[in-house]
C-alpha cells in the first residue's frame, strides 16, 4: 500500500465520540481501495460520557478521548500530536458529537467556537502541501476555524449549522445525503453523511464517494 490517510478520531459513540458507522465506512472504503491508513486521536479527556441507551450524561464518569478511540481502530492509534503530514497523502475526519465536544466546543459555542490547539497544528501542514482533507457529518463545521475562510463545504441543509459556518467565514453548500460537495481550490471532500442519513447505506454511498474522490486527488 503505497498511498496513506490519516484517519482523525474523537472518541467512540455518536454522543460523546466519533461516529461509529462512519469511521468504519471509512476505514473499510480505503482498505477496499488499497490504500493503507492511521488513525490519530487527542489525548485528552472527553467532554462528558453519554449513557447511548438513554442519551444521557454519565454525571461523574469521564473517558479518555485517546483510549475511546482506541476500541474503533483495534489499539491501532497514535496520539494526535504525533501526526507528521509528510507521512500521509490525505487526512479524513469522521463525523459524531465528538467533533463537536471534544475537537472543538462547537456544540456549546456554535459560531463562536474555539477548535483544539493540536488538531489546528496537526492539519497545518496538509493545508500548507494542499494534501486532500475529507470531512463528514458534524466535522465540515471545523473548516472556517482551521483551514480559513471561503472554502465550500456540506452538512446537508440543517439551518442552524450551515448558518454558522457561513457566521464563521465558510461556504455551505445544501447536498443529498448520498452525494459529495468538491472544493477542488482548497482540495476539500465533504458529505452529511448522518447529518442526513436514516440508514447505513445511505451513510455508506456517500463516504465511499467521499473516500472515492480524496483518493482520486492523491494521484
Amino acid at each position: 500500500m503505497t498511498k496513506q490517510v490519516a484517519v482523525i478520531l474523537a472518541g467512540c459513540g455518536v454522543y460523546d465520540g466519533s461516529e461509529i458507522y462512519e469511521t468504519t465506512l471509512t476505514l473499510l472504503r480505503l482498505d477496499q481501495l488499497g490504500i493503507g491508513y492511521h488513525c490519530f486521536a487527542p489525548n485528552i479527556e472527553q467532554h462528558h460520557v453519554v449513557n447511548h441507551l438513554t442519551q444521557e450524561v454519565v454525571e461523574g464518569e469521564q473517558r479518555n478521548v485517546l483510549q475511546e478511540s482506541a476500541r474503533l481502530a483495534r489499539g491501532e492509534i497514535s496520539p494526535l500530536e504525533d501526526l507528521v503530514a509528510d507521512s500521509f497523502d490525505a487526512v479524513i475526519v469522521p463525523g459524531g458529537f465528538g467533533v463537536a465536544k471534544n475537537l472543538s466546543d462547537f456544540a456549546s459555542a456554535s459560531n463562536n467556537m474555539q477548535v483544539l490547539e493540536a488538531l489546528k497544528e496537526s492539519l497545518v501542514g496538509f493545508r500548507q502541501e494542499a494534501k486532500p482533507i475529507g470531512l463528514m457529518c458534524i466535522s465540515p463545521v471545523l473548516v472556517p476555524r482551521l483551514l480559513g475562510d471561503g472554502i465550500a463545504v456540506t452538512v446537508g441543509n440543517d439551518p442552524a449549522v450551515s448558518g454558522a459556518i457561513s457566521a464563521m467565514g465558510g461556504l455551505h453548500r445544501s447536498c443529498v445525503v448520498e452525494d459529495i460537495v468538491v472544493d477542488l481550490e482548497h482540495r476539500v471532500v465533504t458529505t452529511p453523511a448522518y447529518m442526513l442519513a436514516t440508514r447505513i447505506s445511505e451513510a455508506a454511498t456517500g463516504i465511499f464517494k467521499l473516500v472515492d474522490r480524496v483518493a482520486e486527488m492523491m494521484d
